[in-house]
């Protein structure tokens, strides 16, 4: 089995669940674990990381990744929050019911500090429930990799994701703190591929996780650096499904 546990979705022709799932059937991934897509342009993503561009109105639309999840059985989803919502502790707790496993958080969207009160309250919450909490990090002294293993260290009951293998080309920091704590994971979507393998040979499959980044990757390029790695067969297993089946309780 082959689970993709990264990709956004939006209703947008570039990047809407139909387009995704005959991408899935297409290279033979079984299951996708989506977020909301679409607060960013991906198209111009540049503009936003060097802080060229904001955008106009990053509201993620949960709802959109909630009818994939009822529509599509192979859809699992992860809901995205503003730490900075007053009211965010119960938005977590209502997309419990709804049906999501996750946690999703953008600090380049939303602006927000890993060390502020609203991310603790969150991060507590998805220990409770269950939730792993993704997020990317970013070059800012307040959404960094070392804001985030504080986080991470803060509550060891929460499993983490941090997202593309951390920041830049080859993230040490994300990959020590993966092979130090129990809590801490890596997920590989857009990550290089020696990065990858280096990772691997270090720590082992058991803390990297596969995803792809659609619709700015392509779920099939995203796998085909996977397949490519010269890792044992049981560590790719771990990296495609394993980890992530055992992060969310899928049988």
């Amino acid at each position: 089995m082959i689970i993709d546990a990264h990709a956004h979705l939006s209703n947008t022709e570039y990047g809407n669940t139909e387009m995704y799932l005959k991408i899935l059937k297409a290279e033979g991934i079984s299951q996708g674990v989506a977020v909301p897509g679409a607060m960013l342009d991906v198209r111009k993503m540049t503009d936003y990381i060097t802080g060229k561009s904001k955008p106009d109105n990053p509201i993620p639309d949960n709802k959109y990744v909630e009818k994939a999840m009822k529509d599509h059985k192979q859809i699992r989803g992860f809901v995205c929050l503003n730490p900075h919502d007053k009211d965010v502790s119960k938005q977590l707790e209502d997309s419990k019911k709804q049906g999501f496993k996750g946690l999703k958080l953008s600090p380049l969207s939303h602006q927000f500090s890993f060390g502020s009160k609203g991310v603790a309250s969150l991060a507590s919450l998805c220990g409770d429930y269950g939730f792993p909490l993704y997020s990317h990090v970013v070059y800012n002294p307040g959404a960094s990799t070392s804001k985030f293993v504080q986080l991470a260290k803060q509550f060891p009951k929460t499993n983490f994701i941090i997202g593309h293998m951390g920041f830049g080309p080859a993230d040490l920091e994300a990959v020590e703190a993966a092979r130090k704590f129990k809590n801490v994971f890596l997920e590989t979507s857009t990550a290089n591929f020696l990065h990858i393998e280096e990772t691997v040979k270090k720590i082992g499959g058991s803390k990297v996780i596969f995803g792809s980044e659609y619709p700015l990757a392509h779920p099939g390029n995203e796998l085909d650096k996977i397949m490519r790695l010269s890792i044992k067969d049981d560590q790719r297993d771990q990296i495609l499904s394993g980890n992530i089946k055992e992060l969310l309780q899928l049988k």
